[in-house]
Formats: C-alpha cells, sequence, structure tokens
C-alpha cells in the first residue's frame, strides 16, 4: 500500500518533468543550437530572429529549428516561423521570420531556440534534441 501512495506520485512528476525539454534531457549531447545577441524589426512588423545549429542524424523524421520570443511580459510567449534542418554534423544558420505590426519593439527581449525531431509514424511526436534560451536586443532595420 505505502508503494502505491509513493510510487503514484513520484511517476507523476516523472512525467510532467519529461515534458520539459532541458540540457540534461536531451538525447544527443552533439546536437547544438545558438541564437545570434541581435533580432532585426522592419518599419511593416517583420521579426527575423537567426543563429546556427548542428545536428548529426536522427531516427528518420524531419528535423526543425523553430524560436520563440517574449518581450515585456516573460509569460506571453510568440513562436516565429521555423526551419528545416540538416543534419550532416557540420554547422548551419537558420533564420525565422514573422510579421506581426506592433506586437515588438526596438530592446530588450528573450529567445528560445529549439532543434526539435518529429519522430513516430503514425502520429509524429516531438523529439527535442537542443534548446537554447537567450536575451537578446531588437534593433529596427530600414
Amino acid at each position: 500500500m505505502l508503494l502505491r501512495q509513493v510510487a503514484g506520485p513520484v511517476v507523476g512528476a516523472a512525467l510532467l518533468l519529461s515534458a520539459t525539454p532541458t540540457a540534461g534531457a536531451l538525447s544527443r549531447s552533439s546536437d547544438e543550437v545558438t541564437v545570434d545577441p541581435t533580432g532585426y524589426l522592419t518599419p511593416g512588423g517583420t521579426l527575423t530572429l537567426s543563429g546556427t545549429y548542428r545536428c548529426t542524424g536522427g531516427t528518420g523524421g524531419p528535423v526543425f529549428v523553430s524560436s520563440s520570443i517574449s518581450q515585456g511580459d516573460p509569460h506571453v510567449r510568440h513562436g516565429v516561423g521555423g526551419t528545416r534542418a540538416a543534419c550532416d554534423g557540420t554547422e548551419h544558420r537558420w533564420t525565422n521570420s514573422e510579421t506581426r505590426r506592433g506586437a515588438y519593439t526596438p530592446g530588450p527581449a528573450h529567445v528560445e531556440a529549439t532543434l526539435m525531431e518529429l519522430s513516430g509514424s503514425e502520429l509524429p511526436l516531438p523529439r527535442f534534441r537542443a534548446v537554447r534560451q537567450q536575451a537578446v536586443t531588437l534593433t529596427a532595420r530600414g
């Protein structure tokens, strides 16, 4: 009886923690993603974020570099595009853009970039291969 009382919360906590990508939970130590310290805003409201990634192999599913940003309220994040990744072991650049007029202003922001693989045959599920969170500066660009 005591085993059931302890096992339930322990398993539940493990499942909850596994849903959040963390550096320790990532599957490949050679995979990495970076975020450039500057993002760019156009007068029309297009935000561009960029960085680099490197990955090798995989389970055969497509791999993407996704990014999200928060500015002001850290609990409100917006996705900013996605780039298909080539996992050939060499370093590549990624660039993601989104137009959302009036949503962002020049100044500090926080960006999260994720190298994620979709794996599974019937219902592809995300497998996080690398995550980077970084403070950036948004700069107006002509």
